[in-house]
């Protein structure tokens, strides 16, 4: 078999992706032994028993083909440990901009449980404190393996503080979680950005409102738009703002593959889109249900303080346990 290959099929004997192709490879190394026995057996088989063996070899590159093409863009990917956690309010007003800040204090206070660095990139609050929009960096080994299923649409039931009435309401609250790669496939042009900057608000002492380092990014082909204040610097922002512009558009570019292979795949999970509905908290009935797996959680205080990891677990378990 040609040098050049090195992916061993029963590398990925336990991946559901490519079973069938699997337990195809072992039946053709079966056929391969059999012919090469039946050389030492009956040397006058010889010439027919090459035939087959060639024969064999073909049909196992080919199928290395098959199974390089199903598993190698996660293979080339790296798994990367750094990601931007984005919560943007939905529908229900004030109420949608309180449970947007109380779902990032969840994703947050779990990355502290796990160690991982955290802090803040931009935010625009609410009139009652809540977040209308937030975006935080955080960086630790594992992070994306964790968080990756947590992009969509999060919905809460529940009496809000300032129902007077008692009844309960419905809100929601969107979540992306944005990979941070170190090298992406993602080539951008400068002549399709648009770079507006500002001064940064917030703390950071009397210079961070007189000098324009905010640096808000916009890919005029996609409409995607990016903005960073974290740092001291216009460079520093821009840089970061960049990187954060890369990954939205290697996120955009993942999903519309995963879109294409949806039909191949019967996946219970997915890395999700940021409008499907995936989430419910149901306060009154302290109960947590995750849709595309039909499971519920109960103890939405614990919950909500950060002890996710169990549900977090469900759902890789399930992703892994999908069968193509």
């Amino acid at each position: 078999m040609s040098e050049e290959v090195k992916l061993n099929p029963l590398d990925y004997a336990d991946d559901p992706r490519v079973s069938y192709l699997i337990t195809e490879w072992k039946r053709l190394t079966q056929a391969e032994r059999d012919a090469g026995e039946l050389v030492e057996v009956d040397p006058s088989m010889k010439e027919l028993a090459e035939k087959e063996l060639s024969e064999i070899e073909m049909q196992k590159e080919a199928l290395i083909d098959q199974i390089s093409a199903i598993v190698g863009s996660e293979e080339g990917r790296e798994w990367p440990n750094e990601v931007v956690l984005e919560i943007r309010a939905g529908v229900g007003g004030e109420e949608a901009s309180l449970f947007a800040e109380e779902l990032a204090r969840m994703y947050l206070k779990y990355a502290e449980s796990r160690g991982w660095q955290r802090r803040t990139l931009s935010e625009s609050r609410s009139e009652l404190g809540g977040y209308k929009e937030a975006q935080f960096e955080i960086k630790g080994e594992g992070c994306y393996k964790a968080f990756r299923f947590e992009t969509g649409v999060h919905r809460v039931q529940r009496i809000p503080a300032t129902e007077k009435s008692g009844r309960i309401h419905t809100s929601t609250a969107s979540v992306a979680i944005l990979p941070i790669y170190k090298r992406t496939k993602i080539e951008i042009n400068p002549a399709d950005l648009e770079i507006e900057t500002s001064r940064s608000g917030g703390a950071g002492g009397q210079n961070v409102n007189k000098v324009e380092t905010a640096v808000r990014i916009i890919h005029k082909p996609t409409g995607i738009d990016v903005r960073c204040t974290s740092e001291r610097s216009q460079v520093q922002n821009r840089e970061k703002a960049m990187k954060l512009l890369a990954s939205k558009l290697q996120l955009q570019k993942d999903e519309e593959e995963d879109r294409k292979r949806a039909a191949e795949r019967k996946s219970q999970v997915g890395t999700g889109d940021r409008s499907e509905k995936i989430r419910t908290y149901n306060f009154p009935q302290d109960r947590l249900t995750d849709h595309r797996i039909k499971e519920s959680w109960s103890n939405l205080p614990k919950l909500m303080a950060g002890g996710i990891g169990e549900i977090l677990e469900a759902l890789r378990a399930a992703e892994e346990g999908s069968v193509t």
